[in-house]
């Protein structure tokens, strides 16, 4: 049943995105790295930039994406008795160390909470290569691999994600007990898209999931069954952004699930916008100003169509090649932003893919090209 008006009751904005249709794909965000940091609950709205602790790493960040054009995400997780120590802060730091990539690199570390900002500081600074302190942190590195499922559960940000998110991250804490492999669940800070309450990241692999229910969380965790289960869930992987994640869905799909371990890579090829929005875009392109840049990047999010190529390759298999594809306006939904007692709907564009197709090249042609 779509839902057009909106009656006062009506809280949670993410009820609305699901009963009007609204597809969350494309809606991850792009990242090249991640700083994930325990922070005891209660979360404010501004967590980082309110929490004393985080002040100073807020300020940073911010400096990092808007004078250096850095593709970062920080997100702040609730300590767990399962994973947590008193007197300790666990910071991870994922990252994408080459072109092409199927997941995020992670460095862990479990540091004395009094030295949790100056770890942080040091990350940030290593980062854009500045000098810092983070060899001096190395005793606290540690060493084993996880993976870890972030879920919102920021009721200060959004309602919704505390509404559906809590249940969600409690039925997902029952699969970690229960797991042979080493997979933990957080509960984290707001990551972007409340209206698809209930989501959550799942790294390292960077796949961001909405409008989850309960009967898909056993494909979604142990990878098994028929992968287009999963289809309406996907709210895209967070190496590519908004066309190329459109398109790989589709990909993702085609190939099933050895698309887990293919290499990737995307790219926007040609953009349909504007005429007018075009020539600006080539006048300002070879500008190198990074927040310029930056608004650059955001104005293709508006785009009515794009033709993007997401290359390849695949050595379990002994393959590469790329995917060319073209995605399209399929038409417009409205729905709600954030969750209110009086929410005001907007119209969003949805998308698909129109065209679809596979060029398989040898094994060394694309990385070597």
């Amino acid at each position: 049943m779509s839902i057009s008006t909106l009656p006062s009751e009506c809280r949670f904005c993410s009820e609305v995105s699901r009963a009007n249709g609204e597809d969350p794909i494309g809606s991850a965000s792009y990242a090249d790295h991640w700083l994930i940091m325990e922070i005891p609950q209660p979360w404010s709205p501004q967590l980082l930039a309110e929490n004393p602790q985080t002040q100073p790493i807020f300020k940073l960040i911010r400096k990092l994406i808007l004078n250096h054009g850095i593709k970062l995400k920080a997100i702040a997780i609730a300590p767990e008795r399962e994973y947590s120590q008193p007197g300790y802060t666990r910071i991870l730091y994922y990252h994408k160390t080459q072109q092409f990539f199927s997941e995020f690199t992670k460095q862990e570390y479990l540091v004395p909470t009094v030295e949790s900002t100056r770890l942080a500081i040091a990350i940030l600074h290593q980062i854009i290569q500045q000098p810092n302190e983070l060899e001096a942190f190395e005793r606290y590195r540690q060493s084993y691999s996880t993976r870890d499922i972030l879920v919102c559960t920021h009721g200060n940000v959004d309602a919704a994600c505390a509404r559906f998110g809590f249940p969600i991250y409690k039925q997902l804490g029952r699969y970690a007990k229960n797991s042979s492999e080493d997979l933990r669940v957080w509960r984290c800070s707001h990551f972007g898209g409340h209206q698809y309450a209930p989501t959550l990241v799942d790294l390292p692999q960077g796949h961001y999931w909405g409008h989850l229910e309960p009967e898909i969380l056993d494909t979604l965790i142990h990878r098994q069954g028929a992968v287009a289960e999963l289809y309406k869930y996907y709210r895209g992987w967070a190496g590519v952004k908004k066309f190329e994640q459109i398109a790989e869905r589709e990909i993702w799909m085609r190939e099933g699930w050895n698309w887990l371990e293919f290499e990737k890579h995307g790219q926007i090829v040609q953009l349909g916008e504007t005429a007018s929005r075009g020539l600006l875009r080539k006048i300002l392109q070879p500008i190198p100003a990074k927040r310029l840049q930056l608004w650059l990047a955001r104005s293709q999010q508006d785009a009515h169509w794009a033709k993007v190529r997401l290359d390849f390759t695949a050595p379990h298999l002994g393959l590469s090649g790329y995917y060319e594809a073209r995605v399209e306006i399929s038409g417009q939904i409205m729905t709600a932003i954030r969750s209110d007692t009086n929410m005001q709907l907007v119209p969003v564009n949805q998308y698909q893919v129109t065209e679809l197709n596979k060029v398989v090249l040898g094994k060394q042609a694309i990385k070597d090209s």
